[in-house]
């Protein structure tokens, strides 16, 4: 035997039913002990609620209680069933079902088919996304890739939430669920999905569950045959237990009371799926002589973390808030969780990459480190930070973002741009790069204003949205940057993200960050607008957005970083504020202290990402307003002309029709299209300015100072209403 075989990774088996019950904390020994009669676990974050129901398990079949064969254990992942099979394999307790609730539901379908229903039983479809094109199809709805997603996604909550597709559209209406298309579309595709399902003999997932239910519902025999087999069931993550699970259980249980539930209502980040927390918090009232037992001894994170943790629960509303845990650290005392304020999300992105860099270099783990957003599209910001800074990371639970097919599509629309722009309609009337950029994007669905609700379709938008963003970015930082130049720059983006980056950093959502923990968690973008995000509108949205903040923050073990940024990019408009959330917890947030460039009390930090003491380079741009109504303009035609599209015009028609003229003459003798020379839009502006000085000139979107300088004696000359000889318009 090998020392290895005493390390941790090969405990010993203990010697006897009472030594599965060492080194159990009081609540943890008392529900490895409650074996009989319902059980309910109230298991904060970090409280070792794995352990407390593996030992339970183990405690009952080492000591006699429970047969491992009656025993059902299910949870909701692949890997925490695997786990939790192994840790019973390490007590003495194998033989124990630890399974999902699909996988549990499918072994009983396929063992009691030929019994209920006869014959063969109908293959499983492992993506559905297919035949939910075919389904589409036969109703002649056109949709894209986001929108099939986004379509199999309601198809499946109305599933798990035994929602016919006759009753499609008024259960989405009496939840307030936001569509991604039309219900009554949404329903009809439902309901030619199904039947093709039955045409092709096929099933889903969600009819694994669905089956079951009904077989034991309408089977007495078999209900009372599975019932006679498992005797004793523990659910784990209970909270997001959905109306179709709960319904399963309750039939395998029958009228018998010998289960025990484990959940924590303040991590309940997965409703838009259907989950609910509802089945946890009434436990008490199905079960009234239920054993409740709280978990509030947290052993993974500091007092400093869980200090904060406790922080966001407190203020917290809604009926899961009622219910809350407050956590008592067990570990000793860590630095205080960081705050830090950045000018723009790029700084905010290389502020985490520099500190994470330090701390690698200082010997943590990089695969202990971990970055937490809210979206996905944040990603790519974070990628590029990390890849500069030399860091190695790997994504979970998203594509990298220049894998994503709607970013490798806009890129190609791009490249085509770039070579063959003169013959695009899409780029007529725009010369500078960003408005270049938006108007191919445009070709590909971007809008200027994003899709209302969250899905696929939204992830879409905001990687085009970020593609915009870079342009505009990469044009501040390199003027006079070609559409050529941008795709070059994104190609070498792609290849340097695409190197192996095996035991790295961890990229990942909030959502996709539930049941893991690092040494090291940074959770960023904590700005209004993205946490809570922007389409979260009622009051339960806010509150989940709230919880989805508590679970990141739960991840970390011994550091907490938290930062948000003024604006989005390099010289906007500081018009952001840290999130809500955060009101009362970060220091100096009960006052509205003023922003400045140097380090706050308690640890905050309020810079611009950059060497301390060194003065920001950028400058905050002023929104452009309609000089005629005084309405904050967005749209870059509008920004040119300094006035919305519906507010009346004030040109000089003669004046615009002789800057034509001109503008025609120079595009002639430069061999250059004339939007090259100036956009209509430019010569209207400048119609309506008539400016008498440069600098006047110089203001109106469009010119810059390379115009300014080859066009600008000409055009005062023009506006002055002076004849301009047969010049080249040379410097």
């Amino acid at each position: 035997m090998t020392a290895a075989t005493h390390s941790t990774l090969f405990p010993q088996v203990p010697d006897s039913a009472d030594a599965v019950l060492d080194g159990l904390d009081p609540e943890q020994r008392e529900v490895a002990t409650a074996l009989h009669g319902p059980v309910c676990v109230l298991a904060g974050a970090g409280t070792g609620k794995t352990r407390a129901i593996t030992h339970r398990i183990a405690y009952g079949v080492r000591a006699g209680i429970l047969q491992p064969s009656s025993v059902l254990a299910v949870t909701f992942t692949a890997r925490a069933a695997g786990e939790m099979r192994g840790r019973l394999r390490q007590l003495g307790a194998g033989g124990v079902q630890a399974r999902t609730f699909h996988s549990a539901a499918l072994r009983q379908l396929q063992y009691f088919w030929p019994k209920a229903v006869g014959g063969p039983m109908p293959r499983l479809v492992d993506r559905k996304i297919q035949l939910v094109a075919d389904a589409a199809a036969a109703c002649r709805i056109r949709l894209d890739r986001g929108e099939l997603r986004d379509v199999t996604a309601e198809i499946e909550w109305s599933k798990v939430t035994q929602t016919v597709p006759a009753d499609y559209a008024p259960s989405v209406a009496k939840s307030g669920r936001v569509a991604p298309r039309d219900p009554a579309e949404i329903a009809q595709i439902y309901a030619t999905y199904e039947d093709l399902k039955r045409d092709r003999s096929v099933i889903d997932f969600e009819d694994v569950l669905l089956l079951t239910v009904a077989v034991l519902q309408d089977r007495r025999d078999i209900a009372e045959q599975v019932r006679s087999q498992y005797q004793h069931f523990v659910v784990d993550e209970y909270q997001d237990v959905s109306p179709l699970q709960q319904r399963l259980l309750e039939l395998w249980l029958g009228d018998r009371d010998n289960l025990c539930v484990v959940g924590d209502a303040s991590q309940t980040i997965y409703s838009f799926t259907g989950a609910t927390p509802d089945h946890l918090l009434d436990f008490r009232v199905r079960h009234p002589g239920a054993t409740v037992v709280k978990l509030v001894r947290d052993y993974r994170s500091t007092p400093q973390v869980v200090h904060l943790a406790n922080g966001l629960l407190a203020q917290a509303r809604g009926r899961a808030a009622e219910h809350r845990l407050e956590l008592i650290s067990q570990r000793d005392p860590g630095p205080e969780p960081g705050y830090t304020e950045y000018a723009d999300e790029p700084a905010e992105a290389e502020g985490a990459a520099r500190r994470i860099r330090d701390l690698v270099a200082a010997g943590v783990p990089a695969g202990e480190i971990a970055i937490l957003f809210r979206t996905n599209s944040q990603s790519e910001t974070y990628e590029q930070a990390l890849a500069d800074a030399g860091v190695p990371y790997q994504l979970r639970g998203a594509e990298r973002f220049f894998d994503r097919p709607e970013v490798r599509k806009a890129i190609s629309a791009l490249r085509a741009a770039a070579r063959f722009g003169g013959n695009d309609s899409l780029l007529d009337d725009v010369v500078d790069l960003p408005s270049q950029v938006r108007a191919v994007l445009s070709g590909e669905g971007w809008t200027s204003e994003p899709p209302a609700g969250s899905g696929a379709v939204r992830e879409r938008w905001e990687s085009l949205a970020a593609l915009a963003h870079l342009a505009q970015d990469f044009t501040a930082a390199k003027s006079g940057a070609t559409l050529a130049d941008l795709v070059a720059e994104l190609d070498e983006r792609a290849n340097a993200q695409h190197a192996p980056t095996v035991q790295g950093v961890t990229l990942a959502s909030l959502h996709s960050a539930k049941g893991l923990e690092w040494d090291v968690v940074f959770v960023v973008g904590v700005a209004e607008g993205m946490m809570p995000i922007s389409y979260a509108k009622t009051d339960e949205q806010i509150e989940e957005e709230r919880r989805l903040l508590y679970v990141g923050v739960t991840r970390a073990r011994e550091r907490l970083h938290v930062s948000w940024a003024l604006s989005r990019a390099p010289g906007g408009r500081p018009n952001r504020r840290p999130s809500r959330f955060l009101d009362g917890l970060r220091p100096g947030s009960v006052t509205t202290a003023h922003r400045t460039g140097t380090a706050g009390p308690g640890g905050i930090e309020r810079g611009f990402g950059g060497s301390p003491g060194v003065a920001p380079r950028r400058t905050q741009r002023t929104p452009a307003r309609c000089r005629v109504c005084g309405r904050t303009l967005t749209d870059a035609g509008e920004m040119k002309l300094m006035r919305c599209d519906g507010c009346p015009s004030d040109m000089d028609e003669g004046l615009y029709e002789r800057l034509r003229e001109w503008r025609a003459d120079q595009a002639a003798r430069s061999g250059q299209p004339a939007f090259c020379v100036f956009t209509d839009r430019t010569l209207m502006a400048i119609a309506e300015t008539v400016p008498d000085e440069a600098g006047e000139l110089a203001r109106i979107p469009g010119v810059g100072v390379r115009k300014l300088n080859r066009y600008g004696a000409d055009v005062l000359a023009i506006c002055a209403g002076q004849e301009v000889e047969g010049e080249d318009g040379s410097d």
